[in-house]
């Protein structure tokens, strides 16, 4: 066999984002993670993902927070690492598409905020749906001199994901202005050798930087990294081990320490991490003590590789399930996500088409029957909103939401007209910067419940001076 390049690998790592989103649904406070900024700032970290995803909605519904003011707080704390978030491009960090002048507000108020890195991805990999978040992302770049733009694949099986179609979208991905690209693996689909045909193909039609992001759910992640590794891969996501494995990702400390022994650099300080590593441990046991970490998401699922669901999908479902006192019927819903899954043209599972799918997996089971019931967003699915399915959606399911309608080809944003101002206009006082127009726009009850809680919150410290 060849020697094997031995050039630096860098890391992303997830602990303050994916993956308490993977293993405890996004429930981690902010005054959990501040405490620790500053030892995970001399790490030597390529960037830290910190924001984006489904922090945003958690923020606003579990946890109470202004999720734009922990973006402050994490910025002011991260003095010499890059921050990055997860951005579902047209969708924003919602669950439908929103109009351009929603996505352009949107990342420029992500960078002015303090992000570096936004990883930008579409659940149909539908690239009409990343060129607006793309290019006010160089747009933001241009005039400030900050902002770098990832495009995210989201990675999959089915007939339709062939070599040919990855290679055909990092060349269309480099050609519409990204810094670099990511292979989004959302379940741990990504096996070893796999991965190794894989980056070795991009990496023959690209100059761009490739990243890989897997999960750890189906039990091969660490192998793929090597793999890819050896393959040529530029940066990999890792996580903490207190907040790793499992529907996480692979452990940082582990995987630094397997690629130092290969010869490979990977630019951080092995003594910080262990000190973050203590951190981490006693946050994960007050998790675990309240029921938030439930240790299923922790065991290694080789049958992801059939049912194909991502780690975050699978404690939204655990989660959703006990709510209801339906766990007991798990596995009937895992074995009908996939059946959903074909039904809808095989997209990939991911953010916002993985809940849509999950959801519409536990109606069919809950009511006793297929499609007794279905989702609007579904039903906007199967209508073309969210860009074009990868294969073909089930055409009795079609039938029954379309009608003699027949699905919208072209650009579902292109439809929409500018939602800021309405927005702005609504809120009123409510609002008191750009940033709650934008939190409004993509929750809006969630917002409006969060602004009154403030205002009262307010209102009662301001009296209390007063009397004081």
């Amino acid at each position: 066999m060849s020697e094997i390049e031995k050039k630096p690998i860098k890391i992303t790592e997830t602990v303050l984002r994916d993956a308490h989103q993977s293993l405890i649904a996004t429930r981690m406070p902010t005054e959990f993670m501040l405490p620790i900024v500053d030892k995970m700032d001399k790490v030597g970290y390529h960037s830290v993902e910190c924001w984006g995803g489904a922090t945003f909605d958690a923020s606003l519904r579990f946890l109470k927070e202004d999720p734009w003011d922990r973006l402050r707080k994490l910025r002011d704390g991260f003095k010499n690492t890059k921050l990055q978030m997860l951005f579902r491009g047209q969708n924003i960090l919602g669950y439908r598409p929103y109009a351009d002048d929603v996505v352009d507000y949107f990342v420029q108020k992500s960078i002015s905020n303090g992000i570096d890195i936004i990883r930008i991805f579409d659940c149909l990999n539908d690239l009409r749906n990343l060129q607006e978040a793309v290019n006010a992302t160089n747009k933001f770049k241009a005039q400030e001199g900050r902002g770098e733009a990832q495009v995210a694949l989201a990675y999959t099986l089915g007939d339709a994901y062939t070599l040919e179609y990855w290679t055909s979208m990092a060349k269309k991905i480099e050609e519409m202005g990204a810094d670099s690209i990511c292979i989004k693996d959302m379940a741990g689909l990504l096996v070893p050798y796999k991965a190794a045909e894989l980056i070795k193909a991009m990496k023959e039609v690209t100059k761009l930087p490739i990243q890989l992001h897997t999960h750890y759910t189906s039990g091969v992640a660490s192998m793929t990294y090597l793999k890819a590794v050896e393959a040529g891969v530029d940066i990999i996501d890792t996580a903490m081990s207190p907040l790793a494995l499992g529907t996480s990702q692979p452990a940082t400390e582990s995987m630094v320490y397997a690629l130092q022994q290969m010869g490979f650099d990977c630019g951080v300080d092995a003594h910080e991490l262990n000190r973050i590593n203590e951190f981490f441990i006693p946050v994960k046991d007050k998790f675990s003590a309240n029921g938030t970490f439930d240790p299923y998401v922790l065991s290694t699922k080789t049958d992801a590789l059939i049912y194909q669901i991502p780690g975050g999908m699978l404690s939204n479902l655990v989660a959703q399930l006990k709510a209801q006192n339906a766990i007991d019927r798990l596995d009937e819903v895992l074995a009908e996500t996939p059946r959903v899954r074909a039904d809808m043209g095989y997209p990939p599972l991911v953010t916002p088409l993985s809940q849509m799918v999950g959801v519409q997996a536990t109606v069919n089971v809950l009511l006793g029957g297929r499609y007794k019931s279905i989702g609007k967003e579904i039903k906007s699915y199967i209508r073309g909103e969210y860009g074009k399915a990868p294969g073909e959606v089930n055409p009795e399911l079609a039938k029954q939401v379309l009608g003699d309608e027949q699905p919208m080809t072209g650009r579902f944003a292109d439809t929409l007209e500018p939602e800021f101002p309405a927005a702005r206009e609504h809120l009123g006082t409510h609002a008191r910067s750009e940033e709650d127009v934008l939190s409004y726009i993509a929750f809006p009850q969630q917002a409006e419940q969060f602004f009154e809680r403030r205002e009262q919150t307010f209102t009662a410290s301001y009296s209390f001076k007063e009397v004081k």
